[in-house]
Parts: structure tokens; sequence; C-alpha cells
């Protein structure tokens, strides 16, 4: 399964070694591949650096894991479609590009009313969603 990694995910991965870290682990050793841009790339590092800068290795290492898309732009008609804010737009659209059977992320906020659905062939999930769903 290709699950695509929304920011705030990287980041609590790459902040703690928690219940988000052992997510990450276990995806990879389950042969799950985890997929990512450069547009969640560069807000985990915004926001690592600026409340855990000292963790940044740690980003690093856990991102030479991943697959990482290509700078090719999304179909911006597609973007337009999506139901999310257009700063969160992005996200789905690199998933739905990148052939991401889930996303996940635990931006409630803007995701929440999403977990569960499928669109474009992505399935959104939160984290826990995802483990349970994987079983893991």
């Amino acid at each position: 399964m290709r699950v695509f990694l929304d920011a705030n995910v990287l980041f609590s991965a790459a902040k703690s070694d928690g219940a988000i870290r052992e997510l990450l682990n276990l995806l990879e050793q389950s042969r799950h591949q985890c997929c990512v841009d450069a547009y969640v790339i560069e807000e985990a590092r915004r926001n690592l650096g600026a409340k855990a800068a000292d963790q940044m290795p740690t980003l690093e290492r856990l991102l030479s894991r991943m697959t990482k898309a290509s700078a090719q732009r999304v179909d911006p008609a597609l973007e337009a479609s999506l139901p999310l804010p257009a700063k969160d737009r992005p996200v789905l659209a690199a998933a739905i590009h990148q052939s991401c059977d889930a996303l996940v992320t635990g931006d409630r906020t803007h995701f929440g009313t999403l977990y569960g659905r499928t669109i474009h062939g992505v399935t959104i999930h939160s984290p826990r969603s995802l483990a349970e769903a994987l079983r893991l």
C-alpha cells in the first residue's frame, strides 16, 4: 500500500520517539510505501525548525526512507475541486498524483470530516484509523 504522509505526521514522528514514529516503522516493516512531496517536507522542516530544531537530523533520517514525488505540479483544476481549504488541497492532490491508497494526517480541523472517505482513490485516515485499518 502507498501511504502519503501529511506534514504534521512527519513533524510528530521526528519530534518524539512515540506512537507516530512507531506507526511509520510498522508501515515500513510491513512493506508499505511511505510517500511525501516537497510541499509537506517544507512544512515539516519549517515547523520542526521553529519548535524542535535539534530533531532535524531525525526528520532527515525518516525522509531518507520515503518515496518523494517529482517536482511535477498536480493538475490545478483537480486541486481546486478538492473539498479542503486552499492551503490543504496540495496535500490531498499530491497523494492523488502519486497514486497513493491512503493519506494519513492528524489535522482534524481541516481533514477530520473527510476521515474514512475516499477521494479520487485516496482514503483519508487519522494515524489511529490507518493503524486499525492495517491491523498494525
